[in-house]
């Protein structure tokens, strides 16, 4: 009996790969596995199993770019910037949620069923937006890979080659679970922050007021508010990055989820939460503690200067395991960044894309994963590349281009052609809608700071209060138009957080989205044609102010 069979009706699964027993890095469940699971220890195994996912793409996201981001706020503002640690945990559950709903239920990767609901426009633009800062994002995994090797005496060339052959001789084994066992004992070595912290031993006080007190600390460090914005967009990039949402959806569909193990996926997303946040606060924490009252302080260069400054702080083995934990985290960044295009590319195009197929049974696919990683180790290795503009510029475009793919996931999860019964709750509709105004008014701050760089914080309380009214309206009125017209035909089945017990949830959990080819085009109404246009304008200026803000500072370093 085939997956296909077990869900009632044809679903839309475009690679037959995608299809079959989950063979886990912890575990396997036949597809015939029906069971009911009861006892605690078939809950366990079951989550052993499912635990994946949420793991790799989480710790994936505390990547070289994060090290770089954290360190520099704890560098610069000591633990001033943990506040917003706490505020976007919920922003994480909530996106990544969505996506690995739509990716156990529909069995398509994001970016095609951006193109197959809203055009091929549509999708392009998130396509390119997507494939160019995956690319910067990969070589910022490969210059933290050069810093860690520089600490460690390793020489850069050797450093960088060893790196690209491990990453791509995982994906290249043909077997998921290969690749899953090596990224997870990856996702182990991102722990290594915790005895790192326990050496910096920075005041718990410090810690806890940083996290329950927010405030901008303007003024701190050069480049005043403008340069504190510049680095809070960026934390918000570092820690919810557009290539989240593309590489959660496809790998749970790599990994042959279905609605039946959501619960447990979602529990396998938690888990990802803990270890990036907690390893995101150690991070700020021991480099506030060991840059407190130097010279260094406000003063960041890169993480091999964070790694010296632990060193002379903590001793020579907190810096060398501050560069061990760099690398292990360049290298699971890169894992799951270039999965994450070759994922959408391969969905968009039709190519056969699955780390369960040979090298030879889906040759584009894997031919795009190597070219992503070898272009990005020969960009590191040119000398004279502009590697840390490239390093502060990558985050904080994650951080802009968030708002424009977040509202195509809104819509997604409001679609009930695509999702039946599994279509987003009243709640998370408008918890959603308050983040992308939160984002767009965020990255609206931020232009205002690149025009006016002594801005202070009254006057940036004061934008907020204006354009998080205007972003609120925005973003309603096209979330809501935009529902009214796809929810047209009838009233949506039970939502994301119905967990009745009965025959209604016996059958949402058997419900796959039909092929796409059998599903109704929606129509894009001109409201929300002319509210896509303007996100898309609005965004377009916001990246050109991002980019001259961030060549600005670098001149002035």
């Amino acid at each position: 009996m085939t997956a296909v069979e077990v869900d009632v009706r044809p679903s839309a699964v475009l690679d037959d790969a995608h299809v079959g027993d989950i063979r886990g890095a912890l575990g396997t469940i036949s597809v015939g596995d029906h069971a009911t699971r009861t006892t605690p220890s078939a809950k366990l195994k079951t989550l052993l199993a499912i635990v994946g996912p949420g793991l790799i793409v989480m710790v994936g996201d505390n990547d070289a770019g994060a090290f770089s981001t954290y360190g520099q706020a704890g560098q610069n503002y000591g633990t001033r910037l943990l506040w917003t640690l706490l505020l976007l945990i919920p922003v994480l559950y909530v996106n990544q949620e969505m996506v690995l709903r739509l990716g156990a239920v529909t069995g398509v990767g994001h970016a095609r069923l951006i193109m197959a609901r809203f055009g091929r426009l549509w999708g392009t633009f998130e396509v390119i937006d997507l494939f160019l800062l995956n690319g910067l994002t990969i070589v910022t995994e490969f210059i933290g890979i050069t810093l860690a090797a520089s600490y460690l005496g390793v020489p850069k060339v050797v450093a960088v080659l060893f790196a690209a052959g491990v990453i791509i001789a995982t994906a290249f084994t043909g077997s998921f679970r290969a690749f899953e066992r090596v990224a997870m004992t990856f996702c182990a070595g991102s722990l290594l922050l915790i005895p790192l912290y326990l050496m910096a031993h920075p005041s718990g006080s410090q810690m806890m007021h940083g996290f329950t007190v927010p405030g901008l600390p303007g003024g701190a460090g050069s480049g005043g508010m403008a340069a504190v914005m510049l680095l809070v967009i960026g934390i918000v990039g570092t820690t919810v990055a557009p290539w989240q949402l593309f590489f959660q959806q496809s790998y749970v569909i790599d990994k042959r989820i279905t609605p039946r193990f959501i619960k447990y996926e979602k529990a396998d997303l938690w888990i990802g939460i803990a270890v990036v946040v907690l390893g995101a606060a150690a991070l700020m924490g021991a480099t506030a503690a060991a840059f407190a009252g130097t010279g260094a302080a406000g003063h960041f260069t890169d993480s091999a200067g964070l790694a010296h400054g632990v060193a002379a702080y903590a001793g020579h083995f907190a810096g060398a395991l501050f560069a061990v934990a760099l690398l292990d985290a360049s290298i699971i960044g890169a894992f799951a960044v270039s999965l994450s295009s070759a994922y959408a590319i391969g969905d968009v195009l039709g190519m056969k894309h699955s780390l369960h197929r040979g090298v030879g049974q889906a040759k584009g696919f894997y031919a795009l994963y190597a070219a992503l990683i070898c272009a990005a180790a020969t960009i590191v290795l040119i000398p004279g590349s502009p590697l840390g503009l490239i390093t502060e510029g990558v985050q904080v475009l994650a951080g802009v281009l968030l708002p424009a793919a977040t509202v195509f996931l809104l819509m997604l999860c409001n679609d009930k052609a695509v999702l039946g019964p599994w279509v987003n709750s009243a709640k998370t509709n408008a918890f959603t809608s308050a983040v992308i105004a939160a984002l767009v008014t965020l990255s609206i701050v931020l232009v205002a700071s690149v025009m006016f760089p002594a801005i202070t914080a009254t006057q940036i309380i004061a934008i907020v209060a204006g354009c998080a009214a205007v972003a609120v309206t925005a973003v309603g009125w096209l979330g809501v138009r935009g529902i009214q017209g796809i929810r047209r035909h009838g009233r949506s089945g039970p939502s994301d957080a119905d967990d009745s017990d009965g025959s209604a949830k016996a059958d949402r959990m058997m419900w796959r989205m039909p092929p796409l080819a059998e599903l109704a085009v929606p129509k894009i109404t001109g409201a929300r044609r002319i509210g896509l246009i303007a996100l898309r304008g609005y965004l377009a200026v916001a990246m050109v102010m991002v980019v001259l803000k961030v060549v600005l500072m670098a001149v002035a370093h």
